[in-house]
């Protein structure tokens, strides 16, 4: 069945405009996100096939090549759904505290698990702290596969100290969803530590972001 077959007022924009966004289904509201079908399956019924293939939890986590492998997606939808879910991460990130105060590495976990989650390379984020353990800056310093080699003390610490930080807190995420550390991880942890009592700004912890869980270099 065609869009323009369906009866005007039982369209999704008409029922949008009339009964606002929450009257619509997921597949109804990522149809108006899509907009356009295939000359073989109208918009809504792509959406649904989408939702139901995958769940929504799952669409989000797809790469934009990965995207377009799919039936009735190219560039241009798969663009779409990318951005969807991006705006969608951005505006929860937006409502955190930006003021909180880390006491435990479960702080570290729903501070940087919005932002780290579903994504599909590793980033190495430092948390800068004042002396009340609030953050005053977040800062990624390496995106890729952690190597000793790559994360380097210099950088770690150039803004740390620019800032003037009382301590700071190493987070990444491990895209596989499995939180345990490397024997990598373990070396670059101790390293930072190191170099950070030579600069007399202590290193607190090293939080790993899986899905829904995390490991802590002090709490294990």
């Amino acid at each position: 069945m065609r869009i323009k077959d369906i009866s005007k007022e039982n369209r999704p924009r008409e029922r949008f405009k009339k009964n606002g966004a929450y009257s619509l289904s997921d597949a109804e509201l990522l149809a108006i996100i899509l907009e356009k079908g295939t000359r073989y399956e109208n918009v809504i019924d792509m959406s649904n096939r989408l939702i139901t293939t995958y769940g929504l939890s799952n669409l989000s986590t797809l790469s934009f090549p990965e995207l377009q492998k799919i039936k009735g997606i190219g560039p241009v939808k798969a663009m779409q759904v990318k951005a969807l879910f991006e705006f969608n991460k951005r505006y929860n990130i937006s409502k955190q505290d930006k003021n909180v105060s880390i006491k435990s590495a479960k702080d570290v976990f729903n501070y940087a698990h919005e932002r780290l989650k579903d994504l599909d390379r590793e980033h190495f984020v430092i948390l800068h702290l004042d002396t009340k353990n609030k953050i005053t800056k977040d800062e990624t310093i390496s995106i890729g596969i952690l190597n000793a080699s790559l994360i380097h003390p210099r950088e770690v610490f150039k803004s740390a100290i620019k800032e003037s930080a009382n301590s700071i807190i190493l987070v990444h995420n491990h895209p596989s969803g499995d939180c345990a550390p490397s024997d990598e991880d373990l070396s670059i942890t101790k390293k930072l530590i190191k170099a950070g009592e030579l600069l007399n700004i202590k290193v607190l912890d090293h939080v790993i972001i899986g899905d829904n869980s995390y490991w802590s270099y002090i709490e294990k």
